[in-house]
């Protein structure tokens, strides 16, 4: 199932943020709550075809039902389509964005098949094939695995202490978990 209750779960995020007013969950400070608009499906159809990709269903119609971004795990979704409107360069998370939408890198394929923990030297060439999703802060991301076999997993990447790993099977489960933590 790929549709979303957007209603239910811009009043999820309204209860989270009553409950959190000083913002002090992890990432609040940052995505602030906040839910963007939905993307016009065109505007995702156009993205996929700019990129020679398809994006995996639950993350596609959440972007196109929902909203794209911020409000969600880490420091908050990453934009689909545009930078942040607040992006300056500074923050890692605009460099690895704009690192995704070079051309081919994205429709690339993803090279691993089974996780890889522990340091990581290469980060560059072991995100081919992945869109970050959202940044964690000391360079560590969530990825979405975009083909091969590992298509629509979640894979948090740590270069320092954790490798790249998946934590989660796909974009539905990793984004209500967020929604229904504590």
């Amino acid at each position: 199932m790929a549709n979303w209750d957007a209603d239910g779960i811009r009043v999820r995020i309204r209860e989270l943020a009553a409950r959190d007013p000083d913002r002090q969950r992890f990432g609040a400070r940052t995505h602030g709550y906040a839910l963007a608009p939905p993307l016009p499906a065109s505007e995702v159809r156009a993205f996929e075809e700019t990129h020679g990709i398809a994006l995996p269903a639950e993350y596609r119609s959440f972007v196109a039902e929902a909203g794209d971004g911020p409000a969600g795990p880490g420091h908050g979704l990453m934009p689909l389509t545009a930078p942040r409107p607040d992006a300056d360069g500074e923050w890692a998370a605009d460099d690895e964005w704009r690192e995704d939408r070079l051309p081919g890198r994205l429709a690339e394929p993803f090279p691993l098949t089974q996780p890889l923990p522990g340091r990581i030297a290469a980060r560059a060439e072991l995100t081919r094939g992945t869109l970050m999703l959202a940044e964690l802060g000391c360079g560590m991301f969530f990825r979405l695995v975009l083909n091969g076999p590992r298509a629509g997993e979640i894979w948090q990447i740590d270069p320092d202490w954790g490798g790249f790993v998946p934590v989660s099977p796909g974009f539905r489960s990793w984004y209500t978990d967020w929604l229904t933590s504590p």
